[in-house]
């Protein structure tokens, strides 16, 4: 049927029609909100997160409170306990990646030594190698657009092959948790390959993973035609998958991955209901956005623009006339983080050298001045005086970018590092949930009366 036929014009007029009556009557006034004290976002009036379980896996530390006060101080943030600083310090001191290693501090609750870390890679390793049979079902045969949304079809596909698969015991749970871990990486890499061949009219090239890489060497020897890559390269990407790893157990994905299991269900299902959130712009999809407002100031006024201008052309995001008119300036602010994101200072740092390599010195320059301008704007323009500090969004991207990574897979490396930290969270959830989670929603309709469908009117 063409787009231009009767029919097709009749159904577009009926859809957009039934779109206006749903608009119209699903609003509520903002007003009631304030009037029942509904909880926003699940967020008290002074901004904090309402409290609604405990976790020993993950601290976002952002503020003080100093006499009832909220005192914002420098972010901070902890894998069970352990500053992700003096984490990140240790791998590269020791000169070896980290996000395994990781992996095992987030499920297990202690750092592994040396033979037990041996063993768990051994295990993420033969759990990588997927069959061909079902790597063809789960990927080579599905082809999409999205690779988010096939991750999430990969996912929930390991349901077919798993003998079981809705065996929630703590010991199948840590079973289910090591093979998502592992092939996670290779359902992002095959089907972003599918993507590009079927979408881009690339060559497929399909590459296996290899047991004696880690996971942030096999993503790019997967991803890449010729599979090659810099020790350097790939010890960036280790970086930023694990320090995407953990963010407490309130973040949208994490706590979608909570709702879930709380509910009985298997593990698979909470893990792709979680890919489902961690897809959206405001959530894990944030660093592109970040990405084309930044090319969008580059066509505008340049990389090497003073600060007037980009401070004015900000000015003008904020106000939603310029980029995608919604009024955000992506990379800064975040839910806890007020002073500081350390995700985004030790991304920045790393950035930073990298940059001077790839002679990107003037593109990193204004990811710099938006981090240093865009509160000035914000505070300005919003009339109040509070400190925003620039988000790991900011900066992954770019680094991204050097590391020559299609942004199609930007906001895929984010699940590769999260799902240690869901896994985690999922396995907390069945040893100390025990309920359903199930807030409230107060209904505000009126009651009404059945109407019989002879007495209905058109509606308008």
């Amino acid at each position: 049927m063409s787009n231009n036929s009767p029919n097709k014009n009749r159904e577009n007029g009926f859809l957009e029609k039934l779109g206006m009556l749903a608009e119209r009557n699903s609003r509520i006034e903002s007003e009631l909100y304030d009037r029942f004290s509904v909880k926003r976002g699940l967020r008290n009036k002074d901004g904090t997160g309402v409290l609604v379980g405990l976790t020993e896996i993950g601290e976002v530390h952002a503020y003080i409170m100093d006499e009832g006060e909220r005192v914002p101080i420098e972010g901070r943030l902890f894998y069970r306990g352990i500053d992700i600083s003096d984490l990140v310090r240790g791998f590269h001191e020791e000169k070896r990646h980290g996000f395994e290693e990781c992996a095992y501090l987030l499920l297990f609750g202690v750092l592994p030594n040396r033979e037990e870390l041996a063993a768990f890679n051994r295990l993420l390793n033969e759990y990588r190698i997927i069959p061909e049979k079902a790597d063809a079902s789960m990927t080579l045969k599905n082809p999409s657009r999205n690779v988010m949304n096939n991750l999430a079809r990969s996912v929930l596909g390991m349901y077919r092959y798993d003998e079981k698969p809705d065996d929630t015991s703590i010991s199948n749970i840590i079973r289910q948790s090591i093979a998502l871990i592992s092939r996670i990486s290779v359902f992002a890499a095959h089907n972003y390959r599918l993507m590009a061949h079927y979408y881009k009219e690339k060559s497929l090239i399909i590459h296996s993973p290899r047991p004696d890489l880690s996971t942030a060497e096999n993503f790019l020897y997967m991803i890449r035609p010729d599979s090659r890559y810099t020790a350097k390269e790939a010890e960036l990407l280790d970086l930023c998958i694990l320090l995407h790893a953990e963010h407490g157990g309130g973040n949208n994905s994490t706590f979608t991955a909570h709702v879930v299991t709380s509910s009985g269900t298997d593990i698979y299902s909470a893990v792709a209901s979680a890919l489902g959130s961690l897809k959206g712009p405001r959530h894990g999809g944030a660093n592109i956005k970040v990405m084309e407002m930044i090319e969008d100031i580059r066509k505008n006024i340049g990389y090497s623009a003073d600060e007037k201008k980009t401070k004015d052309y900000l000015r003008r995001i904020m106000k939603g006339e310029v980029f995608d008119r919604s009024g955000l300036i992506y990379g800064l602010g975040h839910a806890v983080y007020t002073v500081s994101d350390p995700r985004a200072v030790i991304l920045k740092e790393k950035g930073r050298e990298l940059a001077g390599e790839k002679g990107m010195e003037d593109e990193f320059r204004l990811y710099e001045m938006v981090e240093k301008l865009g509160p000035e704007v914000f505070n300005e323009e919003k009339g109040i005086n509070r400190p925003l500090c620039a988000n790991v969004d900011l900066y992954s991207g770019m680094v991204y970018k050097m590391l020559d990574i299609p942004v199609e897979l930007y906001t895929p490396l984010f699940a590769i590092g999260r799902i240690a930290g869901w896994c985690a969270h999922i396995v907390e959830e069945i040893i100390n949930g025990g309920k359903i989670i199930r807030p409230a929603y107060k209904s505000i309709v009126r009651r009404s009366e059945y109407i019989s469908m002879a007495d209905r009117g058109r509606q308008e």
